[in-house]
C-alpha cells in the first residue's frame, strides 16, 4: 500500500514537470537574443537566470575578466567543450550560445554569453525552453562555469 502511494506521488511529480514543460514552451528568434547591448531579461513563463537584472529574483552575476576579449572567449568555449550534455550552437563576435539538455527530465536549456562593448565582463544568461521551474539548474550551471574560469585565472 506504502509502495502505491509513492509510486503515486512520483507519477503526479514527473506528470506536473512534463505539464509545465508543454505548457510554458518557447524558442527565442535570433534577433531577440540582445537588447539595447543586453542579454534578454528573464520572463516568469520559464526558468531563468541572466546577469543584468540586480534587482530581480533572476539576478546572478556577471563574470569579470582581466584578459583580452578574445582570450576571455576562447576559454569559455573551451570551458564549454566539458560542460555535460552542453553544445555550442552560435558563435559570434561579441555573443556564443549553448544548448544544455537536462539530466533527468531531459529539459532543454539555452545557455548565452554576452561580451558587452567597452566592458570586461561577460553577461550570463540561461533559460529553460519549456519549464517554469528547474529546481537551481540554471543557477548551478553557470556557477560551475564561472569556478572553472576562476580556475583559468581570466
Amino acid at each position: 500500500m506504502i509502495r502505491h502511494f509513492w509510486l503515486l506521488i512520483l507519477v503526479t511529480f514527473f506528470s506536473f514537470f512534463f505539464i509545465q514543460s508543454m505548457v510554458y514552451g518557447s524558442e527565442l528568434r535570433e534577433n531577440e537574443r540582445i537588447t539595447n547591448n543586453h542579454l534578454l531579461p528573464c520572463s516568469s513563463e520559464v526558468a531563468c537566470v541572466v546577469s543584468w537584472q540586480e534587482e530581480s529574483q533572476f539576478y546572478i552575476a556577471p563574470i569579470s575578466y582581466h584578459i583580452t576579449r578574445n582570450q576571455a572567449k576562447e576559454i569559455l568555449l573551451k570551458v564549454l567543450t566539458v560542460v555535460p550534455r552542453t553544445k555550442v550552437i552560435e558563435i559570434k563576435d561579441n555573443y556564443i550560445l549553448a544548448e544544455s539538455k537536462g539530466k533527468f527530465l531531459g529539459g532543454i536549456y539555452e545557455v548565452e554569453f554576452y561580451f558587452p562593448p567597452n566592458l570586461s565582463v561577460i553577461e550570463l544568461r540561461s533559460a529553460s525552453r519549456s519549464s517554469k521551474f528547474d529546481l537551481g539548474v540554471n543557477r548551478r550551471r553557470l556557477e560551475q562555469i564561472r569556478l572553472a574560469l576562476k580556475d583559468l585565472n581570466i
